[in-house]
């Protein structure tokens, strides 16, 4: 009997299967430096467990209404009022299941076979999957080194068909690090309102702005906020990686549907999750400026040990946890007799020979270069560019 085709073609996140290597390394002692995580190494503030914990004494254990509690969606409307300036009303936000689960249920509801998305690249791994199984085509604009990983208003003009139905930004970007300011974006909407293309906006990464200000194209203007799909969550902010709780902001009509599909796929998100998400949301805390004072300063520190090693160089992120770093000049090289041709034979023999996980660039669409994130201390951080730099000198 044969199985469905289109879920036959789904291969398996590539950031996943090299995080679980590094790991079965690490259970049978290796000492392993993984530079590949996609999620921050802090643990979830305590307020936020604590929360969790009195939602379950409270007996908060039942079903929600299937777009969410309505105090989370509150909540995050007040978070999009006083980050952004964006009002939005509480029928106007659905959480779901994390992140991943916002965008599956967000291109499920706007696409129909044939309909194409524009996805610029280097690009996270899962958008092309998530477009394809809601039967519509991705459609790849590609970003240069040079423009730091931008794509222009042109090159989406360019992009652009009489099947184009969609425009994915991801700022700050997974896995560049790049961030788009509010003149990109505003410049990249008037595309979008020309051709009425919906524009779905992964801000996940939002916090974590080092340089720059966040911007959404939601802020253009109003035209181009009924346009925009704002996709975002708790994992990165908060170290609630675990707790899957995403969710998206967007014109009413779009919410409706999301929210019909949604109960009938997974229901609510975990209630218990959602009720400390909420409290997340409305507490003032220090915890996300710790963590994000943390990670600029390994950003720092990576880019500087990168650009040090004579094969390898990389630009500086302006956001998230990651950067992409350039390996083209090891191509061709041979390492105990295998010829590295491409950045999975480069991230393979690495973690083989020198215990250190990277995450080939292949898999974002950007060949030649490997991801590496810096949620990780500045110690593992400095050892892992120690073996990467005598790995480089050892090539022939």
């Amino acid at each position: 009997m044969e199985l469905s085709k289109k879920l036959k073609k789904i291969q398996p996140s590539a950031t996943l299967a090299i995080t679980a290597q590094a790991k079965a390394l690490k259970a049978k002692g290796e000492n392993v430096i993984s530079f590949s995580a996609g999620e921050p190494d802090f643990d979830t503030p305590d307020f936020v467990k604590q929360a969790a914990k009195e939602a379950l004494d409270a007996g908060m254990t039942k079903y929600t209404d299937a777009a969410g509690m309505p105090g989370l969606r509150r909540a995050i409307a007040a978070r999009y009022k006083s980050f952004y300036g964006l009002e939005y009303a509480e029928d106007q936000i659905v959480v779901s299941n994390g992140a991943k689960h916002s965008l599956t249920n967000v291109f499920q509801a706007i696409l129909n076979p044939g309909d194409e998305v524009i996805i610029p690249s280097p690009y996270w791994l899962s958008y092309p999957v998530i477009v394809e199984m809601a039967d519509g085509v991705p459609v790849f604009v590609e970003a240069n080194e040079a423009d730091n990983f931008k794509v222009s208003a042109g090159q989406i003009e360019a992009a652009v068909t009489e099947k184009t139905k969609a425009l994915i930004i991801n700022s700050p970007s997974n896995p560049c690090g790049s961030v788009y300011t509010l003149d990109e974006l505003k410049a990249i909407a008037e595309v979008c309102k020309k051709h009425q293309i919906f524009i779905v906006s992964d801000e996940i990464y939002d916090e974590l702005v080092y340089e720059g200000v966040p911007a959404s194209p939601a802020q253009a203007d109003a035209e181009t906020k009924a346009l925009t799909i704002v996709v975002n969550g708790m994992s990165k902010a908060y170290a609630m990686t675990g707790w899957r709780i995403g969710y998206i902001a967007c014109d009413a009509a779009i919410a409706k549907i999301v929210k019909a599909f949604q109960s009938h796929t997974t229901s609510n998100p975990n209630t218990m999750a959602q009720y400390a998400s909420e409290k997340a949301l409305t507490t003032e805390n220090t915890t996300v400026a710790e963590m994000k004072q943390a990670f600029d300063k390994r950003r720092q520190a990576l880019v500087d040990l990168i650009n040090k090693i004579d094969m390898l160089s990389c630009h500086t992120p302006s956001g998230a946890f990651y950067l992409l770093m350039n390996i083209t000049k090891t191509f061709g090289k041979s390492y105990n007799g295998e010829t590295i041709t491409s950045s999975l034979d480069f991230a393979r023999i690495l973690l083989d020979s020198k215990k250190v996980a990277v995450v080939p660039g292949s898999a974002f669409g950007a060949e030649g270069f490997v991801r590496m994130s810096y949620a990780d201390s500045i110690a593992n951080i400095t050892e892992g560019i120690k073996r990467i730099d005598t790995f480089t000198h050892e090539l022939k």
